[in-house]
């Protein structure tokens, strides 16, 4: 027998039930899951399945706890702001479980180092909110062959899908195209409710059991999407591109996806830079630039650098305010919506002169 006595008293809940058993237990024991990223969905990921009693975790995740995140990423608390996530994460899950076995991997998910990570585990779970990633964790488990947890969300919807599953469809017989990045908001700017992670990181987490231990359906070929706001969902069928391009090799995700083209159409500038503009501006009193800030007012009310409100859904009533002469600097929370400002004024109205803040407030350490 692979477990102690202690973990078949903790997981005997599960092992009551007939269709999962001791054997069931075991396999979980013997599987080894990598999650990608812990924050909002992997934070109702880990916490699962760590409880659940999966033998390895892998953790993929480089950033630092911001107060941001508390409202949905159940991980951490207030005295965590700060600290390296996966450090918290690691601590949290083994105070959680002892019997569960923490891979770290303070990195980037990238085309360079994808496949090694990922070649050890039975399964990737995608926690991550970008377009980019989630092609780079599709196609590395296409050519590892190794099964891909799908979860998104966005504002009050989600959806989850199993992919790349004996044979399923893979995340690009659903998204043959990335969608341009202007029209992909991550959570930093459409927003998302704190609860909707935890509801679908949680069916991540069921689906990663389900094909551990062969019980249930899981969602192979298939894509659930919840709507928060009438608990309605639906499921519908994805079906295998025929003839498609067979994936070899990882690629520049963010080129695939448009980020790095988009960005070579917009002149950035970092904020080190914006302040070097802004000294060279305070012995003359004929300011040089204008400084536009394009979020919303409540975020304004949180933290500003001293730009001038003007949100991106009330810009066009702003035209006249805006300068043609001056280089205006347009920032917003992350890059995305400033670009799009950039983007409509200079399509739209014919501005020639505006730069924007590369990586928004966001980027920001000093505030």
């Amino acid at each position: 027998m692979i477990l102690s006595t202690e973990e078949l008293h903790r997981y005997d809940r599960q092992m009551l039930m007939s269709e999962f058993g001791l054997g069931g237990q075991e396999q979980l024991k013997q599987a080894k899951i990598l999650v990608i990223g812990c924050g909002g969905l992997g934070s109702p990921v880990l916490l699962y399945l760590t409880a659940a009693g999966v033998g390895t975790l892998g953790i993929v995740e480089n950033d630092i706890i911001d107060i941001s995140n508390l409202q949905r990423q159940i991980l951490y608390n207030t005295a965590s702001v700060g600290i390296s996530k996966i450090d918290e994460t690691e601590k949290r899950l083994k105070a959680l479980n002892p019997f569960v076995e923490i891979q770290k991997y303070p990195v980037r998910l990238s085309s360079e180092n994808a496949l090694t990570i990922i070649k050890d585990y039975d399964i990737v779970v995608d926690g991550t909110d970008n377009f980019p990633t989630r092609y780079l964790v599709n196609d590395a488990c296409v050519i590892l062959n190794k099964p891909f947890i799908y979860g998104a969300i966005h504002r009050f919807e989600g959806q989850v899908a199993v992919f790349n599953y004996k044979g399923s469809a893979t995340y690009r017989d659903l998204f043959p195209q990335p969608p341009p990045p202007e029209q992909a908001p991550n959570c930093a700017e459409a927003g998302v409710l704190g609860v909707l992670p935890g509801i679908i990181g949680s069916m991540q987490a069921l689906e990663a059991m389900k094909v551990i231990t062969g019980i249930g359906e899981p969602l192979a070929g298939k894509l659930l999407m919840l709507d928060t706001l009438s608990m309605q969902n639906r499921i519908i069928k994805i079906p295998v591109i025929p003839d498609s391009p067979k994936i070899t090799t990882l690629i520049n995700y963010e080129v695939f996806c448009g980020v790095q083209e988009n960005k070579k159409e917009v002149e950035e500038i970092t904020y080190e830079e914006l302040l070097e503009l802004q000294s060279q501006n305070l012995s003359n009193t004929d300011i040089s630039y204008q400084l536009i800030d394009v979020r919303e007012p409540h975020e304004f009310a949180v933290r500003n650098i001293g730009g001038e409100l003007m949100p991106l859904s009330e810009l066009e009533k702003h035209l006249p305010e805006i300068s043609q002469d001056k280089t205006v600097v347009i920032h917003c929370q992350s890059g995305i919506r400033s670009m799009r400002a950039i983007k409509l004024l200079k399509e739209k109205y014919g501005y020639q002169n505006l730069i924007n803040l590369k990586g928004g407030i966001a980027a920001i350490n000093t505030l």
